[in-house]
């Protein structure tokens, strides 16, 4: 199916904010001045508008205007219409990260600084908190590729882990092991701290490939 024509808009408002160097906080044209450039109705602009506010990419300030929103910088932005999750997306989540986090954990053992460390060894516990409980301040996975010392590495695992918020918690009900879990991210965190790259690298590997065993074993999603 073609795309839209608020569905087109939307990449054009987002290429005017990129081209002006636009970032968060900063004011972008009106609805009236968007429909006007674009010879289209203002009621198209404001549907697109408003795709872009459910991203986070703009937001409404009532009696003020529209301005760029928080994840304008994010490398993925989530999308607001996507299907209700599945067992299968679950996995794709699943094997998507475990392309990633091995190599992001391998260059964190080489990189980690001591307040990297500081702050790992404190999201290690994030595994105890069940499923349904309070958040914990720290995600351990997000903090192990802060570790990396690399920002674009740690953007494209948080902006994942945002875009795909609905099937990481779907994992967390399925991976309902607690204690196995902090057992696991302990042992990543020492290799780590330890500058063993090459055995976190396979620990987060290992860690990866149970949660997905124990998804692939799980009935289907209802």
């Amino acid at each position: 199916m073609p795309p839209s024509l608020s569905d087109r808009l939307t990449e054009s408002i987002l290429q005017i904010i990129w081209e002006r160097r636009l970032g968060p906080g900063d004011p972008i044209p009106s609805a009236r001045e968007l429909a006007k450039k674009f010879a289209i109705t203002t009621p198209t602009v404001r549907e697109a508008l408003r795709k872009l506010e459910a991203t986070g990419a703009v937001e409404f300030r009532h009696g003020s205007g529209t301005y760029v929103g928080p994840t304008i910088n994010n490398l993925i932005l989530a999308n607001p219409h996507r299907p209700p999750i599945t067992k299968e997306s679950v996995l794709q989540l699943i094997s998507a990260r475990l392309v990633i986090e091995p190599a992001i954990a391998w260059e964190s053992a080489l990189a980690a600084r001591p307040e990297n460390l500081e702050r790992l060894e404190a999201a290690v516990t994030n595994a105890l908190v069940p499923p349904g409980g309070p958040a914990f301040a720290l995600n351990f996975h997000v903090e192990l590729a802060a570790a990396a010392g690399n920002p674009l590495l740690s953007e494209v695992l948080t902006s994942l882990l945002k875009v795909r918020v609905r099937e990481q918690q779907q994992i967390r009900q399925l991976y309902d092991n607690r204690q196995r879990d902090y057992e696991e991210h302990r042992a990543i965190a020492d290799a780590v701290r330890e500058h063993d790259a090459e055995a976190a690298q396979e620990l987060t590997r290992q860690h990866l490939a149970n949660i997905r065993k124990a998804v692939r074993a799980a009935p289907e999603l209802s």
